[in-house]
């Protein structure tokens, strides 16, 4: 009998598609799972995240609160509950389904109605401290990798925030939190969902994008192999690769995991959206050994482009490891577009993710605002917190005004 991969058993394209819809979410959100932050004394923080790991700085800030409320009121108004999210692979890992933050009223809202202060004005005054804060960890970072070439990025992000524990969880508890600032010992179980449907990146793409003067920059076809090293089990080494004219898979990047300063996580209670800002260093290696190299490039040129298959690549039998030492955890397949404008990049991206580890796949739909001008203050710049708050406030309100909104695409199916 011939040997069937695992991400090959019992797949199906409908089975990918059939991901249960709430109601009345106004749109469907496929799992891109990013665990809450978790603190601790060591140089880095590693929490499991799919095939690899989530690293955080040891001096990571992880905030999350709500925007939208009257500010003599509750953060969170009376007319919101929390209602049961299905979403099948939170439920077969914790027993129970998630729950979101759902409006009894109309969405619709004046940005200023009831405000004595826009909400761009609110976010930014209150990041920006802790932006600062986390910049400078970055800077000291990247004087000390001699061996990599570390770059800081600070991006945005559309998603929405589904908060966990579903028996025990209530309204009154988000409440609560709304009130304090998170840390290690008081902090919400909640992940961002960062998938959205794809009729709201082609709005963004076709209408959006062209009015707030962004213009196409590049369009990319690659594969991400990542790949675990028994001997540094707290990275995970991810090779970018683009196809050859005789379809066989090229490296043009090795990097490591993406090590997180700065997460902002915040519930826009009047848009269809909520919103992360995200602070990260990424890791380029810098030199390889020739074991590292041989062993790297062995799995690269074993693997079989198979659009069939979850993630697009499989592993001939015995060929999904080598040296003894590096083992194939996990495979993508992404189609990104990119749009630029004088002081950002929006990046546009569809992912088909396999991860080994578990044998369990998913498409994804991003969307990723990366700041370049405010990321190039933030290295070089002497961070003046006046400036830089009017850097964040511009960028909250693009935001604020055109990207949160996703009610008009009720009809777009869950990928």
């Amino acid at each position: 009998m011939a040997y069937i991969p695992p991400h090959k058993r019992h797949h199906s394209k409908d089975a990918d598609q059939s991901t249960p819809t709430p109601s009345p979410i106004p749109a469907s959100f496929s799992p891109r799972f990013q665990k809450a932050l978790n603190l601790g004394p060591s140089r880095r923080r590693k929490d499991r995240h799919g095939a690899g790991k989530i690293v955080y700085a040891a001096d990571s800030i992880f905030r999350w609160w709500p925007v939208g409320a009257a500010p003599d009121g509750d953060p969170i108004p009376d007319s919101f509950r929390l209602e049961p999210f299905d979403c099948e692979i939170v439920e077969r890992r914790d027993g129970e389904k998630p729950l979101v933050l759902v409006s009894g009223g109309d969405l619709e809202e004046s940005a200023a109605e009831g405000h004595d202060i826009p909400p761009w004005v609110s976010i930014a005054e209150r990041i920006v401290p802790d932006l600062i804060t986390a910049a400078l960890g970055a800077r000291n970072e990247l004087k000390q990798d001699g061996d990599e070439v570390v770059k800081l990025n600070f991006v945005a992000r559309p998603g929405k925030n589904i908060f966990l524990g579903s028996s025990s969880f209530s309204i009154d508890s988000i409440r609560k939190a709304a009130f304090t600032l998170l840390n290690s010992s008081n902090r919400l179980p909640k992940i961002f969902y960062a998938n959205v449907p794809n009729a709201y990146m082609e709005n963004i793409q076709t209408s959006v994008a062209p009015k707030i003067g962004f213009t196409f920059h590049s369009e990319k076809e690659y594969y991400h192999i990542k790949v675990s090293d028994k001997c540094r089990p707290d990275i995970t080494i991810i090779c970018k690769c683009m196809v050859t004219e005789s379809r066989q898979l090229e490296i043009y990047k090795i990097q490591y995991n993406l090590v997180r300063y700065l997460v902002a996580d915040i519930s826009c209670l009047k848009k269809e959206l909520d919103l992360r800002l995200l602070l990260v260093t990424k890791r380029k290696m810098k030199t390889i050994d020739n074991e590292e190299n041989d062993a790297i490039n062995e799995l690269v040129s074993s693997a079989v482009i198979d659009p069939d298959v979850k993630g697009g690549l499989r592993w001939p039998l015995g060929k999904q490891s080598a040296a003894e030492r590096f083992s194939v955890i996990g495979a993508w397949h992404c189609k990104r577009v990119d749009l630029k404008s004088d002081s950002m990049r929006l990046s546009l991206m569809h992912a088909d993710r396999f991860d080994f580890t578990n044998s369990t796949g998913e498409v994804s739909t991003e969307v990723t605002l990366k700041m370049t001008e405010i990321t190039k203050y933030l290295m070089e710049g002497d961070m003046e917190t006046g400036l830089l708050e009017v850097m964040v406030q511009e960028l909250v309100k693009l935001f604020w005004d055109h990207l949160l909104r996703c009610n008009d695409l009720t009809s777009t199916k869950p990928i």
